[in-house]
C-alpha cells in the first residue's frame, strides 16, 4: 500500500497554496485594468502561468475566484483592524471610525472593488462559502469596534449595521451613490443608529 509522507503532503499544500495565491494576483490585476468584464478565466490562467484545468479545479467560475480574493481582502483589513486601537469616544464614532478604513481602500481601486462586488452580488452557487467568509469578516470588523459598549441588543445592532454596510457597498457598485464616497455615508448610519439606540 502507498502511503503519503507528512513532507510530500506539506509540500503539496504550499504549492497548492501558491497557485491559488498567483490566480487571486492575477484576477486582481486583470480587473484594475478592464474591471468585471476583463477577468476572463482563460486569461487569468495564462497570466498566472497555471493550467486552465487547474484552475477550474481550484475555481470553477470567475465570480468564485473574485470572491476568494474579496474574501482574502476582507481576512487582511480584519487583522491590520484588530491591531489597532481606536480613538472614538463613542460607540458610533468606532464604528464610524472602522467603516472609514475599510471603506477607503476600497474606494481607491475603484475597478478591482466594482469586479469582486459584482462577483457578491450575483447567483453563482459555486460562490456561497466564500460569501459567507466575506460576510463574517465584516460582521466581526463592526463587533469589533463595539466590543465593550454598553449598547441594548447590540447582536440586532450589529446586524442592521451589517446589513447598512452590504447595501452601501451595493449602491456604491451600481453607481446610485450620486459620487458621496462610501465613508460618509457609512459614517451617518453608524450615528443615526447607535445615537439613538438605548443603553
Amino acid at each position: 500500500m502507498t502511503t503519503t509522507t507528512p513532507r510530500r503532503t506539506g509540500k503539496r499544500a504550499a504549492e497548492t497554496a501558491e497557485r491559488k495565491a498567483r490566480l487571486i494576483v492575477a484576477a486582481f490585476e486583470l480587473a484594475a485594468e478592464g474591471g468585471y468584464e476583463a477577468v476572463m478565466m482563460r486569461d487569468v490562467a495564462a497570466r498566472a502561468d497555471v493550467a486552465i484545468g487547474t484552475l477550474y479545479r481550484h475555481y470553477t467560475s470567475k465570480d468564485q475566484l473574485l470572491l476568494a480574493a474579496l474574501a482574502q481582502e476582507a481576512a487582511m483589513l480584519r487583522k491590520t483592524l484588530e491591531r489597532r486601537t481606536l480613538t472614538g469616544a463613542t460607540p458610533a464614532e468606532r464604528v464610524a471610525e472602522v467603516l472609514r478604513m475599510a471603506s477607503v481602500p476600497l474606494e481607491g481601486n475603484p475597478k478591482v472593488t466594482a469586479a469582486m462586488l459584482n462577483a457578491l452580488f450575483t447567483n453563482d452557487p459555486e460562490g456561497i462559502i466564500e460569501r459567507i467568509v466575506v460576510r463574517d469578516h465584516l460582521i466581526s470588523m463592526i463587533a469589533f469596534a463595539l466590543e465593550g459598549s454598553d449598547v441594548a441588543d447590540i447582536e440586532g445592532v450589529i446586524d442592521v449595521l451589517g446589513h447598512t454596510w452590504f447595501a452601501t457597498l451595493a449602491f456604491w457598485a451600481s453607481g446610485l451613490s450620486d459620487g458621496k464616497p462610501m465613508a460618509d455615508r457609512l459614517e451617518r448610519a453608524a450615528h443615526l443608529i447607535l445615537d439613538t439606540a438605548p443603553s
